[in-house]
């Protein structure tokens, strides 16, 4: 059931103002995997870090194929002059 006054377009770019940056993203995946790895974390908090992991790992991933998206379309520019707005896959 639709939401009034909310489109797609405004919910994605909504969801994508809450996700960390990439670097953000990156740093709280690296403190996790250090945690995990020092094997101090509990079994229930292990799980619970985990799925956070998997979901800032996804985040960054986006990231990385959305940029690598950009450069391939800047490389493809003839001149260099022309400039078109470049729209990630996440928004359109």
């Amino acid at each position: 059931m639709p939401v009034r006054g909310l489109s797609f377009s405004s919910v994605v770019a909504d969801k994508k103002k809450q996700e960390p940056s990439f670097e953000a993203a990156l740093s709280q995946l690296e403190s996790i995997v250090e945690a995990m790895e020092a094997g101090d974390v509990p079994l229930a908090e292990l799980m619970a870090k985990f799925e956070d992991g998997t979901k800032l790992l996804k985040i960054c991933e986006a990231r990385l194929k959305e940029a690598e998206l950009k450069i391939e379309l800047l490389k493809k520019q003839a001149d260099g002059a022309s400039f078109a707005p470049f729209v990630s896959p996440s928004e359109s």
